[in-house]
């Protein structure tokens, strides 16, 4: 078997990675122009974007971080920088899950070996995976803690989810969920809630027993809500829907650094492990799926039901010292104001009702997600 050696860090480090769609300006439909947007990119952009499973979807990708601030200016300067080569072609950016009324069966495959291996083996389910997460690593000292980081925070995961659910409709009609993306994910075999284990040892066992038996291709077939990513010596939450905007991804995104540390203190000064019994998570992010901010969730302490802003508020307090040391309070605190207020997925049917027209809903809210006027990216565009 294959040894897997994990890099190890030091310093809870950040990285954030957004999967955005892309839009035609006129139509607002899904656009397969991934290729030709990172072929127009100046040669001091290439390698900066990176295309994904779907050629209608860019992934654009923090440095290595120290600070949710850092985090949060890396992003910004990439994305003003690809909406003034997108204004170009014609073509913006889609903040959400899943595209309201575009069709997967239209959307072509990014010619890539590793991608057509995976259609290979998982067929149709990988061809319906036209959807949209928001990936956050942090850095953990070492493989073992990794492991028992990703079993400690699994009850967080629903909350995070209701947080950032975004993907109430697909191929143009409403699905009642506000978060189908969770499910269409649940579609893969190694998606969805990872299984328990115990250190290091097990987890690289799982992935060679995998690999060795042609269950997956490769170790990077592991799509659980959360992992340990050995390569960057993180633990990945990878659960969120892709919020409607730069603003809430960055408040999630310090919320997940700051529940990583907090865990991480736990391991280190020998707290008991409460149990939560993995279908209690089920149960929660079913819940988190279906109505967003506005679930009611199972307490895995007192087993009492809570809603949404009862939870992120008693997680916001007791995040905030260790969120001053992080030198991200403010960021922290938004968590409250996405719980308080309608979801993503609540805005989409709001604008739709309102609008009578999907492709008006979906530009009002990629033209509200912009960072950069449409004067400003042309400018951007002369100078690169």
């Amino acid at each position: 078997m294959s040894k897997i050696e994990f890099r190890a860090n030091n310093y809870p480090t950040l990285g954030v990675e957004l999967e955005l769609g892309l839009v035609d300006s006129k139509t607002m439909e899904l656009s397969s122009s991934v290729q030709s947007i990172l072929e127009t990119l100046p040669e001091d952009l290439q390698g900066q974007y990176k295309p994904e499973l779907m050629q209608c979807c860019l992934e654009i990708n923090t440095g290595i971080c120290q600070t949710i601030g850092e985090a949060e200016q890396d992003l910004t300067d990439k994305i003003k920088r690809i909406e003034a080569v997108m204004d170009r072609l014609g073509v913006q950016l889609w903040w959400g899950a899943t595209h309201p009324f575009s069709r997967w069966k239209d959307q072509k495959v990014t010619e890539n070996q590793r991608y057509l291996d995976l259609l290979e083996l998982l067929q149709e389910m990988a061809r319906r995976l036209v959807t949209q997460g928001l990936h956050v690593h942090v850095g953990v000292e070492s493989g073992d803690k990794a492991v028992m980081l990703c079993d400690r925070i699994m009850q967080y995961l629903p909350l995070l989810l209701a947080l950032s659910s975004s993907s109430p409709f697909w191929e143009g009609r409403d699905t009642g969920l506000s978060s189908h993306r969770s499910k269409i994910m649940e579609g893969l075999p190694t998606a969805g809630i990872p299984t328990l284990m115990r250190n290091w040892s097990e987890y690289v066992w799982i992935v060679n027993h995998m690999v060795d038996t042609g269950f997956i291709n490769t170790i990077r077939e592991i799509w659980w809500d959360v992992r340990p990513h050995h390569n960057f010596g993180t633990v990945e939450i990878r659960i969120c829907d892709m919020p409607g905007n730069l603003e809430d991804v960055m408040a999630l995104s310090a919320m997940i650094q700051c529940l990583i540390v907090y865990l991480s203190h736990e391991i280190d000064e020998g707290a008991y492990q409460h149990d939560c019994h993995p279908m209690m998570v089920r149960q929660n992010k079913w819940r988190a799926a279906r109505f967003g901010p506005e679930a009611r969730l199972v307490n895995s302490y007192t087993f009492g039901v809570e809603t949404v802003p009862e939870m992120t508020r008693r997680l916001v307090t007791t995040m905030t010292p260790i969120a001053k040391r992080l030198r991200c309070v403010d960021y922290l605190e938004h968590c409250n104001v996405i719980a308080n207020r309608p979801g993503w997925a609540a805005q989409q049917r709001t604008l739709l009702e309102e609008t009578g027209s999907a492709a008006e809903m979906v530009r009002i809210l990629s033209e509200g997600a912009r960072l950069s006027k449409a004067a400003d990216s042309n400018a951007a565009v002369s100078k690169s």
